[in-house]
């Protein structure tokens, strides 16, 4: 790990990370928020603002260092060439280790939104005596899609936990947290974008205190472009990470909803958010021949004819919130009775598009307010039909 520390900090009581990856046009503003959250509500504890980059070579962590700050400020990096935000993210807990701090923060690097406030709402309730806060956010509704469609609607059903933004990026947590991530096996996954669920789901695995403060709006770099890469760490990642952990679901569970701390004042008005549904779709009629080839033997003949009407017949895509939960449950199922994996996981991300192109189909007339209670109520049914993976263990969830 390389690492500047110009003002050799060696002890802290706060960490704000800041992982990056070619940020340099909105690190500063970034950096410059978080100064002002930590000196305005935290200046009698000590703290400290740590880029964990990936040796970006549009100088990222020149612009981090040289951003006027009254809170020191430390980078570190993976050497160069080695990617991943979860790399990033595994040298910032061993920063945070060997600084001994009690509290962190993790915030993405392109926010737009960020306001010195979030730091505050962010770590109260570690300072107090909670170990791992998730965001809630107000976001465009074609913004956070595998979050929406997979992330919680999954953690909802499986594991009973009404967890809004598993994979939100910004998140605080308490010491014993940050040991305890390090102490788990890291897949290779979590070593990129998995990283996010990783952390969630081992908070949840942990019986450590949750909670989730609800931050406004979220402003930020579209993922879209990242959707591809992003969805096949993310799903590996969690369906590995089921499929080790089957007690934590395979049983009756009760609905948690995590405390929720504070509220910023939301924004009336969200960026417009371009979604292009012709691509979508397109990406998921094309790539559905060859991902469905290898595994359609080994799915329900319910959900062979549907997909077939879909993407063979008649190209029409109408995933509706029913049959995508029965699709996800289907492939988690089939990840973990299967050698094949990866085409388990190729074949749900063309689903996925697929499930993606229905709701933007659904949400096209839709206030955002009409759009999340689509969203809550999918998590919902994936709750209330969890026995129809449960089935195919030969069990009910009452077992």
């Amino acid at each position: 790990m390389i690492e500047i520390n110009p003002e050799k900090i060696k002890k802290t009581e706060i960490v704000v990370g800041v992982p990056s990856f070619n940020e340099a046009d909105s690190i500063a503003f970034v950096t410059k928020q978080v100064d002002k959250g930590l000196q305005k509500y935290f200046s009698r504890k000590t703290a400290v603002i740590i880029n964990s980059d990936n040796h970006s070579p549009d100088n990222t962590g020149e612009v981090f260092l040289q951003t006027k700050t009254k809170t020191p400020k430390i980078y570190i990096s993976t050497p160069a060439g080695q990617r991943g935000k979860g790399n990033n993210l595994r040298n910032l807990f061993l920063k945070i280790k060997d600084l001994k701090a009690s509290a962190s923060i993790t915030v993405d690097a392109d926010l737009k939104s960020i306001t010195p406030q979030w730091v505050k709402y962010l770590l109260e309730p570690i300072v107090s005596d909670y170990d791992f806060i998730t965001p809630i956010y107000l976001r465009h509704k074609y913004d956070g899609s595998i979050t929406n469609h997979l992330t919680y609607p999954l953690i909802y059903g499986l594991l009973g936990y009404n967890i809004r933004q598993p994979i939100g990026g910004d998140m605080s947590f308490s010491k014993r947290m940050t040991e305890y991530w390090l102490q788990q096996k890291w897949p290779a996954t979590a070593k990129g974008y998995g990283i996010d669920i990783f952390m969630t789901l081992n908070a949840i695995k942990s019986g450590f205190k949750l909670g989730q403060v609800d931050l406004g709006s979220k402003i930020h770099k579209s993922s879209v472009p990242k959707l591809d890469k992003m969805f096949l760490e993310v799903t590996e990642t969690l369906f590995s990470f089921l499929s080790v952990n089957k007690d934590l679901w395979l049983r009756k569970i009760n609905l948690k909803t995590p405390s929720l701390f504070r509220q910023v004042n939301r924004r009336t008005q969200l960026p417009k958010f371009k979604i292009d549904y012709k691509k979508i779709k397109k990406a998921a009629l094309t790539d559905f021949p060859n991902n469905y080839k290898p595994i359609k033997k080994y799915i329900s003949p319910e959900i062979q004819k549907s997909l077939e009407k879909m993407f063979l017949r008649e190209k029409s895509l109408e995933i509706n919130a029913a049959l995508w939960a029965k699709i996800v449950f289907q492939m988690l199922y089939l990840y973990q009775a299967d050698s094949n994996k990866k085409s388990i996981v190729k074949l749900l991300r063309t689903l996925y598009f697929g499930r993606m192109a229905s709701a933007i189909k659904e949400n096209h007339d839709k206030t955002q307010a009409q759009a999340e209670k689509l969203i809550q109520n999918q998590a919902k049914h994936f709750f209330e039909t969890r026995d129809y993976l449960f089935c195919q263990y030969g069990k009910t969830s009452d077992s």
